[in-house]
């Protein structure tokens, strides 16, 4: 396996600028992970196999005494190709699109406590199939997309930890797709069809959702060279179960060999109420979701505005 991670990141060149001056802090990760695995007269058994996964995170952050601007981008496109002459077709590993904007306003009595409007954005690039049924289209772009509004408060006691809560919190889902809509896939209404399975009514393309949600993140150093950042959100919809939570929790650990070399594990769990999902058995009903991605390789990181911060605080 190999990974490649570039860090760059942009601060104002002027050392003489006060600390409680807006600036814009900028920083973008780029990553490709790799794998080739062949196979000759193997008794154990494999396929030949090659993949790809590559990926773009990138901050933007605005920051005063009394008002901050955080904006986050990821994206993230990875594939598996069988080399056995079997005739599949290149299957994904990661596909997705993920936007996150919020704006924050101090309170002067309070200066932990931000009342802050929260947007978020998530979809994907590519069609999703069940593999090995590769007929039948189960996601594509904005099938599903999510739009997520949400205003309230955020406690932010140090740059690692922040929690904010909103009871007023709009959750938008979308499925361009009329063939995904009609079946009523990622909760939106399904069509309604006559005793020979024509369409009535096509399925709606669109669900709206209100309701409340929590958002905690936290990041921190848990041993040298051993970086931990985590996120759990949260949301219940008021006008339909509210006592079925949604839940998107990801926990990412960095580990640093020395300048050079680096590892990382990735861990995604998703629980949605109204995704439904179809098991070995056959069984249809809302599931959990988990996903994790490792990787060993190469990396090579410039210093940011954040580490130079931390060290003129020292």
């Amino acid at each position: 396996m190999f990974t490649s991670i570039v860090s760059f990141s942009q601060e104002a060149a002027d050392t003489t600028v006060q600390d409680d001056e807006p600036r814009w802090l900028l920083k973008s990760i780029y990553g490709l992970n790799g794998t080739n695995s062949s196979f000759v007269n193997w008794n154990a058994g494999g396929r030949n196999n090659i993949s790809l996964l590559g990926f773009i995170s990138a901050t933007a952050v605005y920051d005063n005494p009394i008002f901050d601007w955080d904006n986050s981008l990821d994206l993230a496109l990875g594939g598996l190709q069988y080399l056995d002459g079997s005739g599949e077709g290149l299957q994904k590993t990661d596909d997705r699109i993920e936007f996150t904007s919020k704006v924050g306003y101090r309170l002067k009595r309070r200066p932990k406590l931000y009342f802050t409007f929260v947007t978020g954005f998530r979809t994907q690039f590519l069609e999703g199939f069940n593999f090995p049924n590769d007929s039948v289209r189960q996601s594509k772009f904005m099938a599903p997309g999510y739009l997520n509004l949400a205003a309230g408060m955020r406690y932010k006691p140090n740059d690692n930890f922040s929690v904010f809560a909103s009871p007023a919190a709009v959750k938008m889902t979308f499925v361009r797709d009329q063939a995904l809509a009609n079946v009523g896939a990622f909760g939106v209404e399904p069509a309604v069809f006559d005793t020979s399975g024509n369409v009535i009514t096509p399925g709606r393309q669109f669900r709206p959702e209100f309701g409340a949600s929590v958002r905690v993140i936290y990041n921190k150093e848990i041993a040298k060279n051993i970086e931990m950042k985590s996120r759990l959100e949260l949301f219940s919809n008021y006008l339909d179960r509210p006592e079925n939570i949604d839940v998107n929790a990801e926990v990412l650990f960095n580990f640093k060999v020395n300048n050079w070399f680096s590892a990382s594990a990735n861990f995604n769990l998703i629980y949605d109420h109204d995704i439904l999902i179809t098991d070995s058995n056959g069984n249809t009903g809302p599931r959990t979701q988990f996903k994790s991605v490792l990787g060993v390789g190469v990396s090579y990181t410039m210093k940011n505005f954040q580490e130079k911060k931390k060290e003129k605080k020292e």
